[in-house]
């Protein structure tokens, strides 16, 4: 199960809206060992996309250096998708490579009569999907 705050989850689902039609990415880090998402770190998609997202290289470099300086590691890698229901595809499976981490999709795209996003999240490991039900909190 996820457990996240009401601040982190409003602020996934702003930045997915925020760069609609383009899928937003971003990771929340966390003291490491601890499965405790705090840090927000939105992140650029390079591929300004509407169908794929990438995260700069460079960037990517630049954020692990600093969560191991802090002794953090990547609790939730997220990113929306902007026409499709916010399940893993092919692609994303493939690009999972945090086997501890939570997989956050929103959909800013109405797939399901559900309202305007959807937020889900997923454990991938060796490029099994699995959904875990997300718990939202005032506070830790």
């Amino acid at each position: 199960m996820l457990t996240i705050t009401q601040a982190l989850y409003d602020q996934l689902v702003a930045h997915a809206r925020a760069d609609h039609p383009d899928e937003a990415c971003g990771v929340v880090a966390g003291p490491a060992g601890t499965g405790r998402a705090e840090r927000f770190i939105p992140m650029l998609n390079a591929a300004r996309s509407p169908t794929f997202y990438e995260f700069d290289s460079q960037d990517l470099l630049k954020l692990y250096r600093e969560m191991d300086d802090r002794d953090e590691e990547p609790v939730i890698v997220y990113h929306s998708h902007t026409a499709t229901e916010a399940y893993p595809s092919r692609t994303d499976v493939t690009y999972a490579n945090e086997p501890g981490a939570h997989y956050v999709l929103v959909s800013t795209a109405d797939t399901d009569g559900a309202g305007e996003f959807q937020f889900r999240s997923y454990r991938i490991v060796d490029g099994v999907i699995t959904e875990e039900d997300v718990k939202v909190v005032e506070a830790y």
